[in-house]
């Protein structure tokens, strides 16, 4: 169903809210991403980071009332919200766990339901639509995330499902893995550092907005261009999916090269997105789990990292 009209509920990922009248200027010295190309009409990919660069978060990020909403992993937030509670003491900025007040529903080639709804559908990544009180964010070529006050979800979720079908998690997260987007799950926290999800490479990385805790180490990889690790798209012929961390071996190097990042299952096999060291990459000889284990397969990203351009945002 990855490839055809549907939308399901993106109940895997909580809302992180940071509002007050320094919340910009706050999160600005917290996070890898720009938040003066925020806008009512943009929204984007970002995370934090420690001061090591290892990513404690990735989320989306988006402009609301009088602060910000970010939408990560349910498993990461309460421990996010604490440490970013440390930094924000100074500030007039308030962090709390929005989860409780919107809903938000993922819609596969869904114009036809958005404009149902009232809503025109928005073009390009990070494009945002805003009318009758809903958000509508387009995520990558065809896919385009839904947000509705939680007042409003029984409603708007009704109205989804008489234009489309509803679909499982999975056939979301599969469309995702094939745009390439990475993200921090609960067992990969502070694992990768934001340039091994590629994140720099989908507009999550600024590398002229100034200081951010962790950018002195991630400016370093961009730069220096010292990075040996890297995310990659694979499939696997056999299921169930993997859970992110799980680690991957290569026989030829005796030794684990990487973990998954997020799995699901496709209508043959399970397709991954996975960080792992070039050199094994190279090798092509990669094995879910083991160095016996199941036998994993490259494919294509949409896209081709590009330094050059990366460092220009």
């Amino acid at each position: 169903m990855a490839d055809s009209a549907f939308f399901c509920p993106l109940s895997h990922e909580g809302i992180l809210a940071v509002r007050g009248s320094d919340a910009g200027k706050f999160l600005q010295g917290q996070l890898t991403c720009n938040l003066d190309y925020l806008s009512l009409e943009h929204a984007s990919l970002g995370a934090r980071c420690m001061v090591k660069g290892r990513m404690q978060s990735s989320f989306r990020i988006l402009p609301e009332g009088d602060g910000f909403l970010l939408a990560m992993d349910r498993e990461l937030l309460d421990a996010q919200l604490a440490d970013l509670k440390k930094y924000a003491v100074f500030s007039k900025a308030k962090l709390t766990d929005e989860s409780a007040a919107w809903s938000r529903f993922g819609l596969n080639e869904g114009a036809r339901a958005l404009q149902a709804l009232g809503v025109q559908p928005p073009e390009g990544a990070g494009s945002t639509v805003r009318a009758h009180d809903l958000i509508a964010i387009a995520v990558s070529p065809g896919r385009t995330e839904l947000w509705a006050p939680a007042e409003r979800a029984p409603q708007v979720q009704a109205e989804l499902a008489a234009l489309l079908p509803e679909a499982p998690l999975n056939d979301w997260l599969l469309g995702q893995i094939r745009a390439g987007i990475g993200q921090v799950m609960g067992p990969t926290r502070e694992l990768f550092i934001p340039q091994m999800i590629n994140l720099q490479a989908v507009d999550g990385v600024s590398f002229r907005k100034g200081c951010y805790t962790g950018q002195e180490i991630v400016a370093r990889m961009q730069y220096l261009g010292k990075l040996k690790r890297r995310q990659y798209r694979l499939a696997l012929e056999q299921a169930p999916a993997p859970l992110p961390g799980s680690e991957i071996f290569s026989p030829t190097h005796g030794s684990s090269v990487g973990e998954v990042v997020i799995a699901a299952t496709a209508a043959q096999g399970v397709e991954l997105l996975a960080v792992l060291t070039a050199d094994a990459v190279e090798d092509d000889n990669l094995h879910l789990g083991s160095l016996q284990g199941p036998r994993l397969t490259l494919l294509d990203l949409p896209y081709t990292l590009d330094r050059d351009r990366e460092i220009q945002r």
